[in-house]
Parts: structure tokens; sequence; C-alpha cells
């Protein structure tokens, strides 16, 4: 399970963002070399957070490998429409230099949590990921 949070919702979502690479290799050892934009849409929060990840799983699984070390939320609508636009900033996943962690082969809905309390300033995220 993946579990973030932010000062903000969209902290949250860069959080866990973050969250799912490290879950795939060390972090530190991810040098910033390119940066690639992804977009998500959903029709609801959970929606969007699913197709958030799984647009950066898709930038990790196909050409060009990327593997971030650090991820900008440049959008981040939540409502009528939900959608982000994201920079993600690494480099080409490359074994050898990069130690592999655990491969995330999809992102799920199941148990998906998301605490949105701004009156309590608490925004978490939990997702559960298949492995």
């Amino acid at each position: 399970m993946l579990h973030s949070w932010g000062d903000n919702l969209q902290e949250a979502f860069e959080q866990c963002g973050m969250a799912m690479f490290a879950y795939m290799t060390e972090i530190e050892s991810v040098e910033i070399k390119q940066c690639e934009e992804i977009e998500a849409v959903g029709d609801d929060l959970e929606g969007l957070l699913f197709h958030f990840l799984d647009e950066l799983l898709f930038l990790f699984s196909c050409d060009p490998f990327l593997i971030c070390s650090k991820l900008t939320i440049t959008e981040f609508i939540t409502g009528p429409e939900f959608r982000i636009k994201c920079k993600c900033y690494g480099e080409e996943f490359v074994i050898g230099k990069h130690p592999q962690g655990t491969e995330v082969k999809a992102i799920t809905y199941s148990a998906m949590q998301i605490v949105n309390q701004p009156e309590n300033k608490r925004f978490e995220l939990f997702v559960i990921i298949d492995i």
C-alpha cells in the first residue's frame, strides 16, 4: 500500500507518485537528466488519483522508461472537472545503476482512500498497488 500526505491535496498526490517510484528503486540513485510531462483526467478524485499513478507507471514501463526523483504538478483541477498536468524529472531506469526494487504491475481502486479535510489540515492518500 502506498501512503502519502501533504500540506494540501496536490502535495499529497505528488508524494504518492514519489512513493510509487521509491517502491521501484532507491530514489537517491536517480539523477535529473530529463523531464517528461504527463496529463491525467478522472471523473472524481479517486479516478484522478488512479489515472495519475497509471500515467506515471506507463512512463516507467514504456519508452522512455523514466524513473523519477521529482514530480511537480503544474495544473491541479478538482471540480467540476478533474485534471492533473505534471512535470516528471528523472532519468532512464538502468539496471546496475538503479537498485531494482519491487515491480509495480498495476494501480488498483481496492481500498483506495482519499482523506481531503482542509478544515482539519489533513490530506492523506492510501492506494494499494498490484506487485
